[in-house]
């Protein structure tokens, strides 16, 4: 790739559209990182060891590269999945044979601006370059300036949310914010509020155990309650709740004590539990109403789609598959009831493009309580970006959204994932501008407004 191309990738391809593109970027191009929601193990930071292996870092904890060389006939036991035993340089090796599948994707060019500007490494990935590639990445990887902490100074991370356990005693996190980095943490309770999920009853027990609340309706909500503001009083701003759907209910306490008994005794059916999961987001709105935690709803994934893959490598490990989702019905009764509440933030993501247009940016148009999440997961790539610009701005302006999020557990991904978010919203800015359906003045407020101020006023930072 060229320097010229490097300088202007992602923008469009006229001339004049290309140039704005690069002159509305420029300013944002090294802005401060604001990661407020993302899955990087604070212990990376905490330890601030080596990273492991070029493989290891790179490919078997993304699930972005491992499910299309799953889909590509690589066995995922020989990409170190799931804790599996692999050797990395083997893995490194399936990939470059395989690299010529991740043309044009989002995962592909990730991967190589990764090499190109963290490595410096311009060489095409191929069969015949995989182990000169692997041993220089390796050696840069036993650089003291590649130690997690160093890079996180690099990247220039201002902010960096984790997902955590609500069981979680968040001493890493305090350490790390004591020594300097914003590392927040979040609440993300969504295995002790899904009653079909894995060991639910063992996981309430131990909640109501740690916090000595009694083993009743009430009792789990002060539960929760408590756990809840031990990661306030840690740090964090939000509360990230993942659902299959994103449906609401309001029970009265009499029905609600009755149905978590019924589940907790093992007698519930799989409407009631359903029930319980409508009601349970309600509460978290509830509570979050109280204590302020923004509240980010990940919702229509069907988690472990492959049963085989779930028994053989365990969960995240890239068969979780999106489904068609609806908002205004199902989260009308929670918005009924807080929607207009001062002070409340609901930020709503989804991996259906078709509710942006028809749900989301209405629901931001009106309340002021709800805010667009950025494009997440399979649609957080450069041209699905463009796409979610098209389909919210008409409707609810640059303003109701989240800002970027990079969502990775991928710790050297994150300044590339940014940078592409960056470049995206530049071209479509540049493209308003040249139409002359925005100001250049507007735009290029805006442009600093999305990396910085947008963020912060969503997520309260």
């Amino acid at each position: 790739m060229s320097d010229s191309v490097a300088a202007h990738r992602l923008f469009p391809a006229d001339p004049a559209t290309r140039a704005l593109a690069g002159e509305l970027f420029a300013p944002v191009e090294h802005a401060p990182i604001i990661s407020p929601h993302g899955h990087v193990d604070p212990l990376t930071l905490a330890e601030d060891r080596p990273f492991d292996d070029p493989a290891t870092l790179l490919i078997s904890k993304d699930h972005y590269v491992t499910r299309l060389l799953h889909a590509s006939g690589v066995d995922l036991a020989d990409l170190g999945v799931g804790g599996a035993p692999a050797d990395p340089r083997s893995a490194w090796r399936l990939l470059a044979e395989h690299w010529h599948r991740f043309a044009g994707t989002a995962s592909g060019y990730w991967i190589a601006e990764e090499l190109r500007t963290l490595f410096g490494l311009t060489e095409p990935l191929a069969p015949a370059s995989a182990d000169r590639i692997y041993d220089a990445m390796s050696a840069r990887l036993a650089d003291p300036a590649f130690r997690p902490r160093a890079l996180f100074e690099a990247f220039r991370i201002e902010v960096l949310a984790t997902t955590d356990d609500p069981l979680d005693g968040l001493q890493t996190h305090r350490r790390l914010q004591q020594e300097g980095l914003r590392v927040l943490p979040t609440f993300r309770p969504d295995a002790y509020l899904d009653a079909d999920s894995a060991q639910f009853d063992q996981r309430v027990h131990r909640l109501l155990d740690q916090t000595g609340h009694s083993a009743d309706f009430a009792g789990y909500l002060r539960a929760l309650q408590d756990r809840r503001g031990h990661f306030v009083d840690s740090g964090a701003v939000s509360a990230d709740i993942g659902v299959l759907e994103p449906t609401t209910v309001d029970l009265d306490g009499a029905e609600a004590e009755a149905l978590f008994a019924r589940i907790l005794a093992g007698r519930s059916t799989a409407t009631e539990r359903r029930q319980f999961r409508a009601h349970m987001l309600w509460q978290m709105a509830r509570m979050s109403v109280d204590d302020g935690l923004v509240m980010t709803l990940h919702p229509g994934i069907l988690r472990n789609h492959s049963t085989e893959t779930l028994r053989r490598h365990g969960p995240d490990t890239g068969h979780d598959i999106p489904v068609t989702t609806s908002f205004a019905a199902g989260l009308r009764p929670l918005l009924e009831r807080f929607g207009l509440v001062p002070g409340f933030h609901l930020i709503v993501f989804t991996v259906d493009e078709t509710t942006y247009s028809r749900e989301i940016a209405p629901l931001a148009g009106f309340y002021p309580s709800v805010f667009i999440g950025a494009p997440w997961w399979f649609l957080d790539a450069p041209d699905a970006i463009g796409r979610f610009r098209a389909a919210v701005t008409e409707t609810a302006g640059f303003y109701r959204g989240s800002g970027f999020i990079d969502d990775t557990r991928a710790f050297l991904s994150i300044p590339v994932r940014h940078d592409t978010a960056r470049r995206a919203d530049a071209a479509f800015l540049a493209r308003l501008v040249i139409e002359g359906r925005v100001r250049r003045a507007e735009a290029e407020r805006i442009m600093t407004d999305l990396v910085d101020a947008i963020p912060r006023q969503a997520f309260k930072l």
